[in-house]
């Protein structure tokens, strides 16, 4: 009984999550006005600023604060024989099953019977391997085009510039190339909102190291330094499990893999990854390409290939568990106050101005002064006079602006303007001049 409550619970969270975020411009589901595409979701105005503060902040946190690690931008295109070279076009696949009756197909390792259709009871059919890379031609003719592959994940654009980075900035052992960018898979069963897409962007470095270096201390720092960041951009780190993978659960080129696993409404599921890749994908590339990836080690003059210990996080999966983690409710009944509690750095508006009443010029004017000034120094600050002063906090508050700054007669007097807090409700009176200040502090 309890177990059925606790999944009720689980799955109302997440239908209220979804629900916010259409209702409030965060995601809206992908081509949508044509029935939609299953694995593929809009990130709307809200949730496109969220969804740049969190890249923000991790290339703060694990880029710009490290005087070794440098980003780059590639094209979701890449030569066919990379993903030969990964092991993708080989090794990229999952086993599915399909039933013979209603013609649906699962994923054969996520179902309890594997003979037995979940949505119709039909005989499964024996499980066949599924290549989750999506194909794409490239060529003006059919006869001349190449088939390629949107790329299955962004590591392979950052092995195959390793030379170039290296002949370009002379970086020295150990140092990082660094990326944000989109990844696809043909996932078999895209579900669980954004969680599994079949197009999803990825933040991931690849950190070289010497083969006799102690790679056991970078691994572990890394994992640290994960959980630190999730824990900056708000994500509950209470609902965080370390799961080590072993032999069978690790992919082809991993020598040690460790995830960190999210409580999600529907399951404890992988959020972040931190893999040893060892001297895997620069030995291939070696090999399949000709160009010789190797570094000289200055102190011997002996050549060796690096090895790599790469942090992965998904932006769509971070950005999904910072809802859980986020969102409140305070009150009983019909007077519920939703709101989520957003890091002030991260939400998408720092604060929201507005003037106590709309009908009233002297007010309207000296707020849209203070909007414009604030605008100007933070940039992501909205403005409000739609509805009373109440309902315009409930609607800030769903949205996660952290600070509602109100405008009323006092301040025409006093230069003293209301600003609320969106956790605690409280309100408090702040100089107009003193306003930027304030903001920053409770910012940083």
């Amino acid at each position: 009984m309890k177990e059925n409550t606790a999944k009720n619970k689980d799955n109302d969270l997440m239908e209220k999550i979804v629900s916010l975020c259409k209702r409030r411009g965060f995601i809206f589901p992908g081509s949508e006005i044509y029935g939609g595409l299953a694995g593929t979701y809009d990130y709307g105005p809200l949730g496109s600023l969220l969804k740049k503060n969190i890249e923000d902040s991790w290339v703060n946190f694990f880029i710009k604060n490290r005087e070794n690690v440098y980003l780059i931008d590639t094209p979701i295109l890449m030569h066919p024989r990379v993903w030969e070279a990964s092991g993708h076009v080989e090794n990229f696949v999952d086993p599915i099953s399909k039933c013979g009756v209603c013609g649906h197909s699962f994923r054969t390792d996520q179902i309890e019977d594997k003979d037995k259709c979940p949505d119709c009871g039909g005989k499964l059919t024996s499980p066949n391997n599924f290549n989750l890379m999506l194909e794409t031609k490239v060529g003006a003719s059919e006869e001349t085009a190449i088939k390629t592959y949107l790329r299955p994940e962004e590591a392979q654009s950052m092995f195959v510039n390793f030379k170039n980075v290296l002949q370009s900035l002379s970086p020295k052992i150990p140092f990082g190339i660094a990326q944000i960018g989109k990844a696809f898979r043909n996932e078999i069963t895209p579900r669980d909102f954004t969680y599994r897409l079949r197009e999803f962007e990825i933040m991931e470095f690849e950190y070289f190291i010497h083969p006799n270096s102690p790679w056991e201390s970078y691994f572990d720092n890394f994992l640290l330094e994960q959980k630190e960041w999730l824990s900056r951009i708000g994500v509950d780190t209470t609902k965080l499990h370390s799961l080590e993978h072993g032999e069978d659960g690790r992919a082809h080129y991993s020598i040690k893999t460790v995830d960190l696993e999210f409580e999600y409404p529907f399951g404890t599921k992988e959020l972040t990854g931190l893999s040893h890749r060892g001297d895997f994908d620069l030995r291939r590339h070696q090999e399949y390409s000709g160009e010789k990836m190797e570094v000289l080690d200055e102190a011997t003059g002996d050549k060796f290939i690096p090895h790599v210990i790469e942090p992965t996080v998904s932006v769509d999966r971070a950005i999904l568990a910072l809802l859980c983690s986020s969102y409140r409710e305070e009150g009983i009944g019909d007077d519920v106050r939703v709101y989520l509690k957003l890091p002030p750095s991260i939400a998408p508006y720092k604060a929201c101005v507005s003037p106590l009443l709309k009908n009233k010029p002297e007010l309207i004017t000296y707020a849209k002064n203070v909007f414009k000034d604030l605008k100007k120094e933070f940039g992501w600050i909205t403005y409000d006079d739609n509805g009373n002063i109440g309902k315009r906090y409930r609607r800030q508050d769903e949205i996660g602006t952290p600070f509602c700054i109100v405008i009323d007669f006092d301040t025409l007097t006093d230069d003293t303007v209301t600003v609320r807090d969106r956790d605690t409700g409280e309100q408090e009176r702040v100089k107009v001049a003193e306003l930027i200040g304030f903001i920053k502090g409770k910012i940083n």
